[in-house]
């Protein structure tokens, strides 16, 4: 009986391991294609991130004195937030997402 009980504990742990590993990686696979589909941006415009984003929800000045756009949505209830900065020649020079899948 405690054979048993140790084979199945092992069972589980191991099912767990592994589940969690097969999440984290479809989770780097979306984060890459999310990281590919907003790094086109970089060297670009700022009214090209514009044309295929739209209007931003907020915009303003960081501490480095350069734009910051900001894109919210929500998908399944989850919130995403997009943040482009912009430098004082109208250039996207970087990016951070979060929460966007």
């Amino acid at each position: 009986m405690k054979k048993i009980k140790l084979y199945l504990i092992t069972f589980f742990i191991f099912t767990m391991i592994v589940g969690c590993q097969t999440i984290k990686e479809k989770t780097d696979i979306i984060v890459e294609k999310e990281n590919q589909k907003l790094s086109k941006f970089i060297g670009k415009s700022s009214s090209v991130l514009q044309m295929d984003l739209g209007k931003p929800d907020e915009d303003f000045k960081n501490e480095k004195g350069n734009l910051e756009f900001v894109y919210n949505t929500k998908k399944y209830g989850i919130p995403c937030e997009r943040r482009f900065e912009i430098n004082s020649k109208s250039i996207v020079v970087g990016f951070v997402s979060n929460g966007c899948f």
